[in-house]
């Protein structure tokens, strides 16, 4: 009978007459509503703390958010990353619990617990089922007043950091964001960024200054989003919290940014790179500023999907790029607007004019009333996606409120963006997007950028560094390395690898006399990544390439390198590893005099005359490539390096110009000695041991 039914229904519904009455359009879009939100309550504790709750019963857990004017920007001078560091260290052992206590106590009632330091704010968050609400709130309460700061940790996350941080200042997109950062915030906090010398100076002390200066209830702000009432965390906080008092610290003015009139062009060198990162952009404006929801809608238009004008026009029709993009920051002092890519060198000028014209568009024409519709939609749509969860209410509403924001931002947010008029999206573009104001940054290869990059607007070159550079150390000539092979006595150095601060296996590497000439022997193992390898290599009495053989695996494929160096030619066969399997290539090609192959230069870095500002630029052969190479090794600094052999006072020499550079650490003091190495964009580096 049911089936039936059914298909009478189906065969009415078919009927010419009920097809008639369907509908030929969609009907209208409803009017857009306000946001639907459970009511805040706010009070301020006796204490100075302000307690924001947002009161719902649809499902029993909670989500806490404390947050303290203790951000990125107040990180001491020298002491870049100091607010990073608290953060990561505050529930990593608090309240006489040690930092698996911590874990395995809300971990076990299906909770969790962390912190992290943004650009101006603190925040510890805790999640937890209603009836462990009390624990939860301990756990937070320790962190907050009774820190273990333990050693150990300590030790443990800044290994941990500096690792981060050398995979961080590999990447030219990194680099790229880093010199924005200070270029369009000069001396203003939100210019600085951590390096490894500002990690390696902070001290348990400092953390303990840090927490007790910053960490106050005065100043502070606790949103519970979820199954609790007011009433409830007032009892919890007055419980937790008991003791807890400090007023907020004493606010100090910051440095302005600098105010530009014109554009010019940061390039950072980075030599031997095949893509270039470009980006575009200005500071802003304050987070009340009520330009806010007009500049939201044409960043939408310029730059904010896959849909905008920089993706489409760049990616789709240009084939410049994988994607290209635009945004800008509202933190709680002045922001940032910018637009960044990365393209393949040879069309960086043509990706970089074709940026600054659209970022000139957008601000001087009106949008269309179909591509403005089309992201008031998207931005309208989406944004009750962002508050879906307790966790979710809870951080949209610290973040409104800490800034300083309506009580009703949230609730009126979609209804202000639908009625921003397309005059006033092309006004707040104008106003606040300044393409002919910008700083430009591009992190590239500049001996193929820099006189293209002059066309456009005036160039200042600096290398990865920031140190400035003139051009004409862009045009070096390569010549053989000025080698001292005297200084070539025979050795047996250990290293062993270091991922991540742990080791993963070894190399050692043996330098023989011969009767006519030098035979150097390196073994590689890493048994975590399938890497075994040994290279064989031979020169003449006077340092000249004779062969290079190599054997080995890497992630189950072979490895195999077999070249002989005479009569001004490279001769053998190369097979490496790639995603389709393993590839063997046969080389006969000419060399420049005073080749060297790639896998020689470790061993022949004793025999170099090492100062501070020396400078190399050599022509080399990627024997694994059958490639010749213009590669430049340059002294970068000179520091102290701890590694398991001693502590030694060493050259930081970068090799660049090749697949990957790589840092090496060489001894000030004769014989040289290599003690260190460093590769780029990777977590590996190798120790010397003995």
């Amino acid at each position: 009978m049911k089936t039936a039914r059914a298909l009478s229904l189906l065969l009415a519904i078919g009927s010419p007459a009920a097809l008639a009455q369907a509908p030929t359009s969609p009907p209208p879009a409803a009017p857009v509503r306000p946001a639907s939100l459970p009511p805040f309550q706010e009070a301020v504790l006796p204490n100075g703390l302000r307690l924001l709750v947002v009161e719902s019963h649809e499902q029993p857990i909670v989500s806490m958010s404390l947050s303290f004017p203790a951000g990125r920007r107040y990180d001491p001078a020298g002491h870049e990353g100091l607010a990073e560091m608290v953060a990561g260290l505050l529930t990593k052992g608090a309240g006489g619990k040690s930092a698996d206590e911590v874990s395995a106590a809300i971990e076990g009632v299906g909770g969790s617990i962390g912190a992290s330091a943004g650009p101006d704010f603190l925040t510890i968050r805790a999640d937890a089922l209603t009836p462990n609400l009390g624990l939860a709130f301990g756990l937070m309460a320790d962190a907050v007043m009774r820190p273990a700061f333990a050693p150990a940790e300590l030790s443990l996350l800044r290994t941990q950091t500096l690792s981060g941080l050398k995979l961080e200042l590999a990447q030219p997109s990194s680099l790229a964001s880093r010199y924005f950062a200070r270029e369009v915030y000069g001396a203003n906090p939100y210019a600085r960024r951590p390096v490894p010398k500002s990690i390696e100076a902070i001290t348990r002390d400092d953390l303990v200054r840090f927490q007790r200066l910053r960490l106050r209830p005065g100043g502070a702000l606790l949103v519970l989003a979820g199954d609790v009432s007011l009433a409830a965390a007032r009892q919890l906080a007055a419980k937790a919290l008991a003791g807890w008092t400090g007023a907020a610290p004493v606010a100090t003015r910051a440095a302005a940014p600098p105010v530009r009139t014109t554009t010019d062009i940061l390039l950072v060198h980075r030599p031997g790179s095949v893509q270039s990162n470009i980006v575009v952009g200005n500071t802003t404006f304050a987070p009340t500023d009520p330009r806010f929801y007009a500049l939201t809608l044409a960043n939408r238009v310029l730059g904010g999907g896959a849909a905008s004008r920089l993706f489409m026009i760049l990616r789709e029709q240009k084939s410049w790029t994988y994607g290209a993009f635009s945004s800008f920051t509202r933190p709680a002092g002045i922001g940032a607007f910018h637009a960044n890519t990365e393209v393949r060198t040879e069309v960086t000028d043509s990706a970089l004019r074709e940026m600054l014209t659209q970022l000139r568009r957008v601000g001087g024409e009106p949008v269309p009333a179909a591509e403005l519709s089309a992201a008031r939609d998207a931005l309208v749509g989406s944004f009750p996606l962002s508050l879906q969860t307790a966790d979710d209410v809870a951080g949209a509403v610290a973040e409104a409120r800490l800034l300083g924001l309506p009580a009703n931002y949230l609730a009126t947010y979609r209804t202000r963006l639908a009625a921003v008029p397309a005059t006033a999206v092309s006004a707040a573009a104008h106003s606040a997007i300044r393409p002919d104001r910008a700083v430009i940054v591009v992190v590239g290869d500049a001996t193929r950028l820099y006189d293209r990059l002059k066309a456009i607007a005036p160039v200042r070159l600096v290398d990865v560094d920031g140190n400035p550079l003139p051009p004409s150390q862009l045009t070096a000539q390569a010549a053989a390395l000025p080698l001292d092979l005297a200084r070539l006595v025979p050795r047996n150095d250990s290293f062993t690898v270091m991922v991540q601060g742990r080791p993963f296996g070894y190399q050692r590497g043996v330098l023989e006399r011969t009767a006519d000439g030098l035979r150097y022997t390196e073994e590689t193992a890493i048994p975590a990544a399938g890497v075994q390898q040994t290279t064989t290599l031979t020169l003449a009495a006077d340092g000249g390439m004779r062969e290079v053989h190599q054997t080995g695996k890497a992630q189950g494929q072979d490895t195999k390198i077999d070249m002989t160096y005479a009569g001004g030619r490279a001769k053998g066969s190369a097979t490496t590893p790639g995603q389709g399997g393993a590839k063997t290539i046969a080389v006969d090609t000419t060399v420049a005099p005073g080749t060297l192959d790639d896998n020689a230069i470790q061993a022949l870095l004793p025999a170099l005359p090492w100062a501070a500002g020396a400078r190399w630029t050599a022509p080399v052969f990627a024997s694994g490539l059958g490639t010749s190479l213009t590669m430049t090794l340059a002294v970068a600094g000179e520091e102290s390096v701890t590694v398991p052999a001693g502590t030694f006072q060493v050259f930081r020499a970068e090799l660049t110009g090749g697949p990957q550079p790589v840092t090496f650490y060489v001894t000030k003091a004769a014989p040289f000695r290599l003690v260190k190495v460093a590769i780029a964009g990777t977590p590996i580096e190798m120790q010397l041991v003995k």
